[in-house]
């Protein structure tokens, strides 16, 4: 599958005709939500695990020195913590844009904190696609993430942003985590 995804993206039609579709957060969308939102709402989607498996060529990285960010992976019995967005469709043109760099929409369903679910729409970035880079230990992704910087800046500020919008949630993520200390650690050595 191609880097660019966009064309892809605006196939999908589940939700056509809606006035407002959920969608799912669990990377930059936590903490950076760059478009207009009808309501924001902590939640948490089941099965997926948070990763750092997918290259950045177009927003921590390039293309000669991509950078790393999160995807989801399948894992049973997993729960992935997250913010949840009320958009308008019309909003998915600027999304489908920013998620290019590999990401599809998927319909999932969204649980929020007080037990309720809906239907709505997560960007995931498989294995299927170009800038898949996949697993690797913690201490080698924080030391590629170290090193990485692309147009959106530093992909070390990814990784410290989305840490601390998971503390602010109160949502302990193991990987996240370890990537942190390594990656604080580089720092200090430097």
């Amino acid at each position: 599958m191609s880097l660019n995804t966009v064309a892809i993206n605006q196939r999908m039609d589940k939700f056509d005709g809606h006035a407002s579709v959920w969608l799912f957060g669990y990377g930059s969308l936590i903490f950076k939500a760059d478009f207009p939102f009808i309501e924001r709402r902590p939640a948490s989607i089941a099965g997926w695990t948070r990763r750092f498996w997918q290259g950045s060529h177009d927003h921590r990285g390039t293309a000669s020195a991509p950078g790393r960010v999160v995807t989801l992976a399948p894992e049973p019995g997993a729960v992935c913590h997250g913010m949840a967005y009320l958009v308008t469709p019309e909003e998915f043109a600027h999304l489908d844009y920013r998620e290019k760099n590999g990401y599809l929409r998927l319909a999932t369903d969204i649980r929020f904190e007080d037990g309720s679910s809906v239907e709505g729409l997560v960007y995931i970035a498989t294995h299927e696609n170009a800038a898949y880079l996949g697993p690797a230990s913690e201490r080698d992704i924080a030391r590629q993430i170290a090193g990485a910087r692309g147009p959106s800046g530093p992909n070390s500020k990814y990784l410290l942003e989305l840490a601390k919008a998971l503390r602010e949630l109160g949502k302990f993520d193991a990987h996240v985590a370890e990537i942190e200390k390594h990656l604080l650690a580089f720092q200090a050595e430097a």
